[in-house]
């Protein structure tokens, strides 16, 4: 399936293509930005949204629900990851010999019209390392091509469509799927165990990231403090970037709160950044973007008041309200480095405050592989409450609970249910506490009906 050179003759002006999914975060802008190639487009998705209602208004018809007809008149489909060959869509295609592609396949011949091409990849902080570089490119006005795993408040969006030479995508190391792209510029952030419903272990993970830096044209920057990053880049000619003095591109001056510093390239001072995130792993994920703006010539200052101006994505340690006098945060870590990375961030910026932590597993195969992981992260909390595991895609083959998490942390709760972990929260919850919503299924909804309140 990688680098299908079939896609490209299909990906052409006049030519009709169906989208199926394309009201997902990453199908939205790529139905938009096949239609601005002058492409017919369109799509299916099994419910209707804002999404797939800014898609009619911009022109691309979308059917709700997914039935053979919806593709009647296409020259090809493409499908969200989650569209399997049961999908009467998918079926239908596959009977009438109408090729079916995969979505990263799309974004991977897409991008090979940019001059600049820049992937944002790594276990944790895609995202927000992909919002601030889009804060960046934006700054320095060039009109970028944007596609994000969540929310960016500068966009109103996840995506962008721009008219400039730049494109930028969150990759995304799921089932390879990055391994289909065309990455002039390849960021990795850093990389660890999961996926592991998918990779067979941490080893298997860093021949992917290997190969994703393979693919780049002009460079490779990487996360020279991170010792498996290091050594999947092993015979890989990269730029460093780290707290380290011992990378090309480090931080000096560095503030305790992790938010103001130096940015040093090659001996030389780049930018000085006062960050408007928290945490030394969001100070990491400023310096990747500032390596990449770097890389690509782009003037400091551009980079110092882009990254001003960036206040968080979506559902990162996202404030969302106050209840009885505390703090509501959203965030969506659903790895135990991720959960490490925002307690500690909450930690050292807000000492004193009793940490209330409603945290939902996401996946049976992560809980189970990473169990004694999340454990160790839960137990530092003050407050845990534990929601069911969100089941994505998966089934309960294993039989884990995470009411087993909750045998292991003394003092915490388990609830079979969201409205059960917002009545906890309603009755527990004090004045000047943190109260966090963690996990990256639909835990959110737990805290937005607390603050409905």
């Amino acid at each position: 399936m990688f680098k299908n050179k079939k896609i490209a003759k299909y990906l052409v002006p006049g030519r009709h293509v169906h989208l199926v999914g394309i009201g997902g975060v990453s199908m939205r802008p790529l139905g938009l930005v096949l239609k601005g190639m002058g492409m017919e487009v369109t799509g299916s998705d099994m419910s209707a949204s804002a999404g797939t209602e800014e898609l009619e208004r911009q022109g691309i018809p979308v059917a709700i629900g997914h039935h053979a007809e919806n593709i009647e008149g296409a020259a090809c489909i493409i499908r969200t990851a989650a569209a399997h060959n049961d999908n009467p869509e998918i079926a239908a295609a596959r009977a009438a010999g109408i090729p079916v592609f995969e979505r990263a396949q799309a974004w991977g011949e897409i991008m090979k019209s940019y001059k600049n091409a820049v992937c944002i990849s790594g276990t944790h902080g895609k995202t927000t390392t992909t919002s601030m570089m889009t804060h960046i490119l934006m700054e320095a006005n060039l009109d970028p091509t944007v596609m994000i795993g969540g929310y960016l408040p500068l966009l109103h969006a996840s995506h962008r469509v721009g008219h400039g030479d730049t494109i930028l995508l969150e990759s995304c190391e799921y089932c390879d799927s990055f391994l289909n792209f065309f990455p002039t510029l390849a960021v990795v952030l850093n990389v660890e165990a999961d996926h592991l419903d998918y990779f067979k272990d941490l080893a298997d993970i860093q021949k992917s990231f290997h190969k994703f830096a393979e693919l780049a044209t002009f460079g490779v920057i990487a996360n020279g403090d991170d010792a498996h990053t290091v050594q999947a880049m092993e015979g890989i000619d990269y730029v460093s970037f780290g707290l380290g003095n011992h990378n090309r591109i480090h931080a000096a001056n560095m503030c305790p709160d992790w938010r103001h510093f130096d940015v040093i390239c090659d001996g030389e001072f780049y930018c000085h950044l006062d960050m408007g995130v928290l945490g030394r792993h969001n100070a990491l994920n400023g310096l990747a973007a500032a390596a990449a703006a770097w890389m690509m010539g782009i003037p400091g200052e551009a980079v110092s008041h882009g990254l001003e101006s960036f206040h968080g994505a979506g559902r990162r340690m996202e404030f969302k309200g106050v209840f009885n006098g505390a703090d509501v945060y959203d965030d969506y870590a659903h790895h135990p480095d991720e959960l490490a990375a925002t307690i500690d961030a909450v930690r050292a910026s807000m000492p004193g405050r009793r940490l209330v932590l409603a945290f939902q597993p996401h996946t049976y195969s992560r809980t189970n592989a990473l169990f004694d992981d999340f454990v160790k992260q839960l137990k530092k909390t003050d407050v845990c409450v534990l929601a069911e595991i969100y089941a994505a895609r998966e089934r309960n083959t294993i039989g884990i609970s995470s009411a087993h998490l909750a045998e292991q942390i003394p003092g915490s709760v388990f609830c079979e249910t969201l409205p059960e972990v917002t009545d906890y929260l309603r009755e527990n919850v004090r004045e000047g506490d943190v109260v966090i919503t963690m996990g990256a299924g639909d835990i959110f909804r737990a805290g937005e009906a607390l603050l409905s309140e």
